[in-house]
């Protein structure tokens, strides 16, 4: 799995959202001066997750982007799928190689492998929120299950 710009843009913008959460709209302007991104990347960014229904677009002179729901009603999963369109690409699906070889009926013992992973990269970024990941490294790291770095 290679995680995109695009998804990872997704997810710093949504932090940032969820970071002010019940503060009001704030621009993609403003959100890409911040976390210093290109502002067209994530204005198209911001399109995604309002199209999700991750986000919610707010007119006039005071407008901007907030978060739709609740940041912990609001999985990784969702962000990155916003963003990027897909968590895991099952290349042998979507871009198949020879038809013979690659077609949905063809009988393919790989595919399976491929197919549990992106159910696992799925579970495992469904299970993070937003809220999750509003806490420093070391709570992070303890809510998905890897070890505290000591000092």
């Amino acid at each position: 799995m290679r995680i995109t710009t695009w998804a990872e843009y997704g997810l710093i913008c949504a932090l940032n959202l969820a970071r002010r959460f019940g503060d009001g709209p704030v621009t993609g302007r403003e959100i890409a001066a911040q976390e210093r991104l290109p502002a067209d990347y994530v204005e198209q960014i911001l399109l995604r997750m309002r199209r999700a229904g991750i986000v919610t677009s707010v007119r006039g002179a005071h407008g901007g982007y907030v978060l739709a729901r609740h940041p912990g009603d609001i999985s990784v999963r969702q962000v990155v799928s916003a963003s990027e369109h897909t968590t895991f690409d099952v290349r042998c699906l979507t871009h198949p190689v020879a038809e013979d070889r690659c077609a949905d009926s063809s009988n393919c013992s790989i595919r399976p492998v491929w197919m549990m992973l992106q159910q696992r990269i799925d579970d495992a970024l469904e299970s993070v929120h937003l809220a999750d990941l509003l806490q420093d490294e070391p709570a992070v790291r303890s809510r998905v299950g890897l070890p505290v770095l000591q000092a």
